[in-house]
């Protein structure tokens, strides 16, 4: 993104529904400062977009690899992702 800022589609796999992973999400993002929002895929998965500075969508997406402590992460998947989110960080509906 050209204001020096960056923008990431996550998705995660494993035991992560039921788990208060988008709750952690939320609070880890909004800890961070990013803006973006998490919901629950109909396959099983969390997605997720985190914008905002390089080094804290960094951390994110790397903190999503361990998610809330009952979290058991299996795999991560990072694509750039070229909508801005919108300000704040929010949780949607499930897909």
């Amino acid at each position: 993104m050209s204001d020096g800022q960056t923008c990431v589609r996550v998705l995660i796999s494993g035991r992560v529904q039921g788990v208060w992973y988008r709750g952690w999400t939320m609070a880890e993002a909004s800890r961070l400062g990013l803006n973006g929002w998490v919901r629950n895929l109909s396959d099983g998965r969390v997605e997720a977009v985190f914008h905002g500075a390089p080094g804290a969508v960094g951390a994110m997406t790397t903190a999503c690899h361990q998610g809330p402590p009952s979290a058991q992460v299996s795999r991560v998947e990072a694509e750039p992702w070229p909508e801005h989110p919108g300000n704040g960080f929010h949780q949607r509906p499930t897909a």
